[in-house]
């Protein structure tokens, strides 16, 4: 067992354990399937069911249901379960040698590779257990005084909203939310909203890169640099698109970016980061504490007590089949998903899209209204006559259904959703 274990040390040590050989052979599969494609633009790509039947055949999901859902956890590849699966045996053996000296300490490669992905240096990527608690780590560790205001949209995830709502009742802050159309004009007049609504005591900007209920793409750029200019630091949640549309650090100019990875990276559940400015980690307090040797040390934001080490390492994984797939070409699916049931259901009598299909402004995640139903109606009658799975949505502006298909959805199953809605539409929901 004493060699066994160090043999186990000196893969770690080498980062062998992430390579195909010793998890099984669907990396070199899918990196076979993508090598087949070179040569041929995303677009192109988006629409060969064989490269994308590879895709699918590396999942283990229940194909009697057709889940359109997800948005708010999509299921991981087998070659990440197994990894998590491995991970978490060597993590038993001897938890407090095997987990803590053995498993726990890869997490910095796992930092590395992030943060090499999302452009970032390695020493500004915290890892977290979602979105919630990466932006939660900013928006209560920024310093604000009563007053102070805190300026973000009437749309943003109702757990960051309840966050800020919390500091204002207990610490006298000011949160003012501002509306926008479904979808709007223009990115151009998000950037306008916002800039009309800052007051005399605005301080942050809190705004979603991606919304989770119509699936809208926010100029962060521009939205960042309006804000710098006038002394506002900016909060980006990016829990919908890390991995759903490709985009570095530097594309968006932000100093606090804050996603989950068990969404469009297909990583374990319970799994996202945190990126923070490292002139900027100094500033801002950890949820639990840390001592002040830490105070300029992004792990500082990582310091939550015990917890599994076989989530994030797996995050490596992970992130291997995001690259061996390519972003660019899971953008184009994802977008050729949505438009393959949108665009049937465009012209239809009673129907409201809530999103655009400008690429700038959508991705894989939309929503879709009709007049005269309910939401959480037709979700219903779409489950128990289809075993279609969506998520029902009702904001005080707009309602409708989240349609988030992933990178394993056939197209027969868009089609499915289809051929359902067109049968509601005619048939209303007795049929």
């Amino acid at each position: 067992m004493h060699d066994r274990r160090h043999f186990i040390a000196r893969l770690f040590a080498g980062g062998v354990l992430t390579r195909p050989a010793l998890t099984n052979d669907w990396l070199a599969v899918i990196e076979d399937a993508a090598r087949g494609a070179d040569g041929r633009s995303p677009g192109e790509v988006a629409q060969d069911e064989d490269f994308w039947g590879e895709i699918q055949r590396a999942f283990t999901v229940d194909r009697t249901i057709i889940n359109l859902n997800n948005g708010g956890v999509s299921p991981s590849p087998r070659v990440v379960q197994e990894a998590m699966a491995r991970y978490l045996a060597i993590s038993n053996e001897v938890p407090a040698y095997s987990m803590w000296q053995l498993v726990e300490p890869q997490i910095e490669s796992v930092r590395v590779q992030l943060a090499r992905d999302f452009g970032c240096d390695p020493e500004e990527m915290a890892i977290t257990r979602n979105a919630s608690e990466a932006l939660e780590i900013v928006q209560l560790g920024i310093h604000l005084e009563p007053g102070d205001e805190v300026l973000t949209t009437n749309q943003d995830y109702g757990r960051m909203l309840t966050t800020w709502e919390q500091r204002a009742r207990r610490e006298g802050i000011t949160l003012r939310k501002i509306s926008f159309p479904v979808p709007p004009p223009s990115m151009q007049d998000l950037v306008d909203r916002f800039e009309r609504a800052i007051g005399p005591r605005t301080k942050v900007i809190h705004c979603c890169h991606i919304t989770n209920l119509t699936g809208q793409i926010f100029p962060v750029r521009d939205i960042v640099g309006m804000a710098k200019s006038r002394g506002i630091e900016v909060i980006v949640d990016g829990a919908h698109a890390y991995a759903h549309f490709p985009f570095t650090r530097d594309d968006l100019e932000c100093d606090y970016y804050g996603t989950s990875l068990h969404k469009w990276l297909l990583a374990p559940h319970g799994t996202g980061f945190l990126y923070v400015r490292r002139e900027k980690i100094r500033d801002i307090w950890p949820l639990m504490a840390a001592p002040p040797s830490m105070d300029d040390n992004i792990r500082k934001f990582e310091e939550i007590g015990t917890h599994p080490a076989a989530n994030h390492n797996a995050i490596a994984e992970a992130l291997a089949f995001h690259q061996n797939i390519g972003a660019d070409r899971k953008a184009a699916r994802l977008r050729y998903l949505r438009d393959r049931w949108m665009k049937p259901l465009e012209s239809r009598p009673r129907i409201r899209l809530h999103t655009s299909f400008d690429p700038a402004m959508s991705c894989g995640l939309a929503n879709v209204g009709v007049d005269g139903l309910e939401p959480a109606a037709i979700a219903e009658h779409l489950w128990k006559t289809r075993r279609i799975f969506v998520t029902p949505i009702v904001h005080p502006e707009f309602k409708g259904l989240r349609i988030t298909p992933n990178v394993y959805t056939r197209i027969q199953e868009i089609d499915a959703f289809v051929v359902a809605m067109e049968d509601v539409l005619r048939n209303g929901l007795n049929a």
